[in-house]
């Protein structure tokens, strides 16, 4: 598996436990130090990579890509989705699955949390400033050890599935959830895709 965005290995240490061969690629130097270190404390080996993954810094295709926990929302321009996506495509193996979890606020969501400092749980604050216009999110947290801010750019399923689909993706799936129920116009969509053939 290749996992683009791979942060701290949440995904990548489990999933090596369990027997797959993983290669991470994250932008996070920090991230992949953690990683790194629970991959040691798991007994597993993971191969990790500094690098965008717009242009990852890895050779080969791979039978599943994975993109979690958002991170293509850090792509803010069309321009940047759309070389995340050929990068994706260009690792993928034949018969290959790509994955990626996204979401598209609500009002109520922009509305409960706009420009509020929110305790999301013990000693983690968190800010979320909703630029609709652009639909840009600037979401700042901070606890103990700091703070730190990131910038996240949305789009609607209907433009997600057109984007894949122009950049040569099949969408097999989209759910609602991470149970697999199907996406019924709620906030989060899960997408399971392959190369067009």
């Amino acid at each position: 598996m290749l996992e683009l965005g791979v942060g701290t290995g949440r995904i990548a240490v489990p999933v090596a436990a369990a027997g797959a061969q993983v290669t991470g690629v994250d932008i996070s130097a920090g991230m992949l130090e953690v990683a790194r270190e629970r991959a040691a404390l798991s007994g597993v080996e993971i191969d990790l990579r500094q690098g965008d993954m717009r242009d990852p810094p890895v050779e080969g295709e791979w039978p599943i890509v994975l993109i979690p926990f958002r991170s293509l929302l850090h792509m803010e321009t069309d321009a940047d989705r759309r070389a995340a996506l050929r990068a994706v495509k260009k690792h993928l193996a034949p018969q290959g699955h790509f994955l990626f979890d996204v979401f598209t606020p609500s009002r109520e969501d922009i509305e409960e949390t706009h420009g509020k400092w929110l305790q999301r749980e013990p000693g983690i604050w968190e800010r979320a400033d909703w630029f609709e216009d652009s639909r840009t999110l600037i979401l700042r947290v901070r606890g103990e050890e700091g703070e730190s801010e990131m910038s996240l750019a949305w789009l609607s399923v209907r433009e997600w599935k057109a984007l894949l689909r122009e950049e040569g993706f099949v969408v097999d799936k989209v759910y609602g959830w991470f149970d697999r129920q199907p996406w019924r116009g709620g906030e989060d969509s899960i997408y399971v895709c392959r190369a067009r053939s």
